[in-house]
């Protein structure tokens, strides 16, 4: 198998679209700024989705549907969020096609138009707290913790496969509570799961924070997030979750009985990740060779490859590895056993290697007579060669060796890559070396404006877990009380 990767040196942009497009993951479709996503790019989100599911229902949350229409109507009663949307919005007009008199084909029919245009969901709080008026009547009907697996539309100029297309994957967590409190408590509690997602599972490092209130998502009181540091010294946005206050149950008329028997506005919540993980996954860990995957979101841990001259060999090599298979298997390690006998071993260890298949085994008739097979990890290229005696145990550790060891990689990279500077001077010289900037900023939207025109950074987040320190503004000179996250970002 010959491998056309881009080094990352040379082209990081390139390097992240050959390694999306040679490893199967996705690509380009006909309709303009859409993708496929391929079945082992899709098994990789089908992880990503089942941890994830998981961790929201063990803190009470359940899955449910919402339409992909949106009368328009719906988003002209809250007017920021309206705001933030209406460049992206695809509008549905008529609902009939006809066939074109002069026979070139189909056209839409005219007398087929809506009486009110429809907007293909961008995002879902309009169309969930029209909903939510019906749900809710009383304090006890709250809170409402609600999650759904959709797809969206923002129509993107310039996209790029998983980080930015026109139609993306996403969860959309849409919650209902009777206090202030208990929404904002709501909002950090699913910071926290996305935190742990991205460190534990995808193991990559993030820095969590809230976002300015030119960042904010339209309609929220506050924005969390965590932004993580990829190869090339960009930014990258990996999830969000906000604190609504009761923007969206005023624009809806969404009150409830209170326990006193008076009647008040609900409070909300909103928080969503997307496909953009998958872009997140491959630029945390990736390499010049191919994906790099964590071994927790592998659609298998383990690829098993035989060597072998003839079939009596493969039988033999076959007997063996269903021993092996069914002892990892035991363990809850995901195997392939790859006999096809339409490709040679070194070009299925160069497709292993390629798709970022975390562990490669091994074994040919010398191993059968020795009882050995040999191990390949894919975040080192390390080969060794093992005793097949509790193989199992052997690999289940070497999995969590290389999850540990990602995490570490990454970790060690975003710490070499942050900055502080105290100076502008400083400050965009170490904005164009690439990286995190931990800066003094004086909270004012023309400052952050001013700093994004002359250098292209943007604040990532304000911290919400470091320490106040005083200090005067890279910019402004102006007094500032704390440090806030810079980075240019994708």
């Amino acid at each position: 198998m010959v491998k056309n990767l881009t080094a990352r040196d040379s082209d990081y942009s390139k390097w992240y679209n050959d390694i999306v497009q040679q490893a199967d993951l996705a690509e380009n479709s006909g309709v303009r700024g859409c993708m496929v996503i391929k079945p082992y790019g899709y098994a990789i989100w089908e992880k990503m989705q089942s941890v994830l599911d998981k961790m929201f229902k063990q803190t009470g949350h359940q899955n449910a549907y919402f339409p992909i229409f949106i009368p328009k109507s719906y988003f002209s009663k809250e007017a920021s969020h309206v705001d933030g949307f209406a460049k992206e919005c695809a509008v549905v007009t008529h609902y009939r096609l006809k066939n074109a008199e002069d026979g070139s084909g189909v056209e839409v029919d005219p007398t087929a138009r809506l009486e009110e245009e429809l907007i293909v969901r961008p995002t879902s709080e309009t169309i969930i707290w029209d909903t939510y008026r019906k749900w809710i009547q009383s304090y006890r009907d709250l809170p409402i913790l609600c999650n759904q697996w959709a797809n969206v539309v923002r129509w993107e100029m310039r996209t790029r496969l998983f980080l930015r297309t026109a139609e993306f994957l996403w969860q959309e967590g849409h919650t209902a509570h009777a206090t202030e409190q208990e929404a904002i408590e709501e909002t950090k509690q699913i910071l926290d799961v996305y935190a742990d997602f991205a460190e534990n599972f995808m193991a990559m490092p993030v820095e969590k924070g809230t976002k300015t209130e030119a960042e904010r998502f339209a309609g929220a009181i506050e924005t969390y997030c965590i932004e993580a540091l990829m190869q090339d010294g960009k930014a990258l946005q990996v999830g969000t979750s906000h604190f609504l206050g009761q923007n969206f149950a005023k624009a809806f008329d969404v009150k409830f009985a209170t326990k006193e028997g008076k009647k008040d506005f609900v409070w909300a919540t909103s928080w969503g990740v997307s496909t953009r993980l998958m872009g997140a996954l491959i630029m945390t860990h990736s390499d010049d060779n191919g994906l790099v995957l964590p071994p927790k979101l592998a659609p298998f841990q383990v690829v098993i490859v035989p060597i072998y001259k003839g079939e009596e060999h493969l039988k033999q090599i076959s007997k063996k590895v269903e021993i092996v298979q069914k002892a990892l298997q035991a363990k809850g390690i995901t195997v392939k056993y790859d006999d096809r006998d339409t490709h040679k071993p070194g070009w299925k260890f160069a497709e292993y290697e390629l798709k970022g298949v975390p562990i490669r085994l091994a074994i040919g008739q010398r191993d059968l007579e020795n009882g050995t097979i040999e191990v390949a990890r894919r975040d080192t290229l390390e080969k060794e060669t093992y005793q097949l005696t509790d193989i199992e145990n052997k690999v289940e550790h070497l999995l969590q060796q290389i999850q540990d060891n990602l995490y570490r990689k990454a970790l060690t990279r975003k710490e070499e890559k942050t900055y502080k500077a105290d100076s502008f001077e400083e400050f965009k010289s170490l904005i164009e070396t690439g990286g995190f900037v931990w800066a003094h900023w004086d909270g004012t939207s023309e400052t952050e404006e001013k700093i994004k025109q002359q250098t292209k950074a943007t604040i990532r987040c304000i911290p919400i877990e470091k320490e106040a320190e005083l200090g005067k503004c890279v910019l402004s000179g102006k007094a500032s009380n704390q440090r806030v996250l810079f980075a240019k970002s994708y």
